[in-house]
Order: structure tokens, then C-alpha cells, then sequence
């Protein structure tokens, strides 16, 4: 029998799997261990046998009822591998972006490896939405990664402070906002704009992901960390990038449009 999550909204409805993953669950357990290994390892998505890896996850978390160690074990470094996989190293760039690129990798790896743990000590439900959709989950853990990364280096890269503030306000005032809230509420809508902002060029993307968690651009109280403090440049520079990433941005996505 395969457990339900426990994992609970704000209004008590409990997080359910989705249904191809809740049908695909007892299938797996029904097959021989080595046979259910095999399939785990297969990396093809389109193989008719690949094994979800929120369906990997729940065994794994399963095998924390049973006494051996080796089954957790195997199926362990499997699940780190397609962990790592989704973090890849960075190819290219300067020493300094490899190194912060590498950073971020070892900070999501050890993220999950921690929420793994605790919860093969005693189960707890911080990893419930990996079972529901793991590719998110450990995106929201690198994107987490990179604004960690990029508070703490103290790179001095010449960022762009040379464009004029009045032309970058005026495109501002002209692009559709990406982010108004009956667009952004959209889950499906949200994602492929995350997948944008990755796209975008370094500073631009770092400026967005920082005005997505709430940084202000710009701050009289000296204590207060702000967008412009944390990527070492002007705030007419991140006005310059917040206004080039939204034209970007606002040309790639109409409202509405959800295809």
C-alpha cells in the first residue's frame, strides 16, 4: 500500500500526487527490487520504463521502514545522480562564475541530501512536493542557491551603468508587466516566466529573481539590503536592467496566452 503525503495546505486539504504518478506507484512496488532498480536507472523520459523521479523519491523514502541500508543505498545514488544532473557544472565563463556556478551546485546537492536525511531519521513532510513535482522543487532549491551566491560574492564586475536612466524608465513605462498579479497567479504561467528569467542575460536575471523575492531597488535606511547593494551597482544600473529584462520579457509572453 503506498502511503498518502501528509504534507497539508493553508486550508487543511492534504497534497495529493498526481494521478499518473498515484497509478504508477503500486505497479513499481510490485516489481522485484533489481528489476525496479534497473528501470530507475534508465535516464530516457521517453523509455516506456523511466521511473519518475517522484516515484523514485517515494521509495527512497519508503526504504527508511525497512532494516537493510543497502536497498536505501542503491537507490540513493541513483536519485543524487538525476539531483546533480539537474544542477549541471558550468562550461564555460571565467574562474570567478565557475567557481560561483560550482557553489551553487554543491549548496543544492547539500540541501536535499539535508532534507533526505532528517526525514530518513524521522519522516517529515518537507519533501512531500518532491513527490508532486521534484523538477520544481529542486529549481525553487537552486534559485534559493543563487540569491545566497550572489549576496555573498563580492565580485567588482563592471556591470552596464552607462545607458541613459530616462530612456531605460521610458521602455519601463511602455512594456506589459510580466508580473501583475492576476497573470502571475497562474502556476503554469509562473514556471515558463522562471524559465525566461534564467535566459536572460546575468544581470538582468539576477535583478529579477531578487525583485521576485521582494528586494527593494533602493533604500534610506543603511541596514537594509537592496537589489543594487547586492549586485555592486548603481540603482539607475538595476532600473537599466529591471527595464531591459521586462521589454524582453513582455515581447516573449502575452497575457492570455497560454500555449
Amino acid at each position: 500500500m503506498i502511503d498518502p503525503l501528509t504534507k497539508r495546505r493553508k486550508d487543511g486539504t492534504p497534497y495529493l500526487r498526481p494521478d499518473n504518478i498515484e497509478v504508477l506507484l503500486p505497479a513499481l512496488a510490485d516489481l522485484p527490487r533489481d528489476t525496479l532498480l534497473e528501470r530507475a536507472r534508465i535516464r530516457d523520459r521517453k523509455h516506456p520504463d523511466y521511473v519518475p523521479s517522484e516515484c523514485l523519491l517515494h521509495f527512497v523514502r519508503a526504504s527508511r521502514l525497512d532494516n537493510s541500508d543497502a536497498w536505501f543505498e542503491r537507490l540513493y545514488k541513483v536519485l543524487v545522480e538525476r539531483v546533480l544532473r539537474a544542477v549541471p557544472r558550468a562550461e564555460a565563463g571565467g574562474n570567478t562564475a565557475l567557481i560561483v556556478a560550482e557553489s551553487i551546485r554543491n549548496a543544492v546537492f547539500d540541501r536535499f541530501v539535508e532534507l533526505l536525511s532528517k526525514d530518513r531519521r524521522q519522516s517529515d513532510d518537507k519533501l512531500d512536493f518532491f513527490e508532486i513535482r521534484f523538477d520544481l522543487a529542486v529549481k525553487r532549491l537552486r534559485l534559493d542557491a543563487q540569491e545566497r551566491a550572489w549576496r555573498e560574492d563580492n565580485r567588482s564586475d563592471a556591470l552596464d551603468q552607462d545607458s541613459d536612466q530616462t530612456e531605460a524608465e521610458a521602455v519601463a513605462a511602455t512594456a506589459v508587466d510580466p508580473f501583475e498579479a492576476s497573470i502571475f497567479s497562474d502556476p503554469l504561467f509562473r514556471d515558463r516566466m522562471y524559465l525566461a528569467i534564467d535566459d536572460l542575460p546575468p544581470e538582468q536575471s539576477r535583478t529579477m529573481h531578487l525583485l521576485l523575492l521582494g528586494w527593494p531597488i533602493h533604500s534610506n535606511d543603511p541596514a537594509v539590503m537592496t537589489i543594487a547593494k547586492a549586485l555592486g551597482c548603481s540603482d539607475r544600473s538595476v532600473r537599466n536592467h529591471r527595464a531591459r529584462a521586462l521589454k524582453t520579457l513582455s515581447a516573449l509572453f502575452n497575457p492570455g496566452d497560454d500555449q
